[in-house]
């Protein structure tokens, strides 16, 4: 059974850049570290690329190296694969979470987010988890979304989107 990241929880910063990540996701990135025990600090990877804007993502250790995977896996020479390089392995951190399940977000992805304190959003979205400034998201994706389904019908269920295919 392969986890994924689901939920929305809303979570503090303080000034050192301390903050909890939701037992759910530590759950997820644990299935996802193939090195972690109980005992030892779990590792994921937080991605702070230019192309992600106003918000963060975090990836299990398996989940990064498969995309890292794919990235060195292109032509060399092919002006993609340098770009891919540049935007997700070289704007990512590994970091730990301690035995209390927090992280210490350094101060330039705290300040990418437009934040050094407060509340931030954390938005599972299966493969990954967003961190969101908790205002950010609301104003823009929280309300795109709620646009996007006030101009659907009454009867509108989002999981017909996903069609026929594939069974249960």
């Amino acid at each position: 059974m392969v986890l994924s990241f689901t939920g929305e929880y809303v979570q503090k910063v303080d000034s050192k850049g301390r903050m909890s990540i939701p037992a759910d996701f530590r759950r997820v990135l644990e299935a996802g570290d193939a090195d972690w025990t109980d005992g030892l600090p779990v590792r994921l990877y937080l991605l702070y690329g230019d192309h992600l804007k106003e918000t963060l993502h975090v990836y299990t250790v398996a989940g990064f190296q498969e995309i890292a995977d794919r990235i060195t896996g292109m032509p060399l020479g092919d002006p993609n694969r340098t770009r891919l390089s540049r935007l997700i392995l070289g704007q990512s951190i590994r970091m730990d979470v301690d035995k209390d399940g927090r992280v210490v977000m350094p101060i330039r992805q705290r300040q990418k987010l437009g934040l050094t304190e407060g509340e931030v959003y954390f938005s599972g979205v299966g493969d990954h988890f967003e961190i969101w400034k908790a205002e950010t998201f609301s104003d823009t994706v929280g309300q795109s979304l709620s646009d996007w389904l006030a101009d659907q019908p009454d009867d509108f269920d989002p999981l017909s989107l996903l069609g026929q295919g594939g069974g249960s």
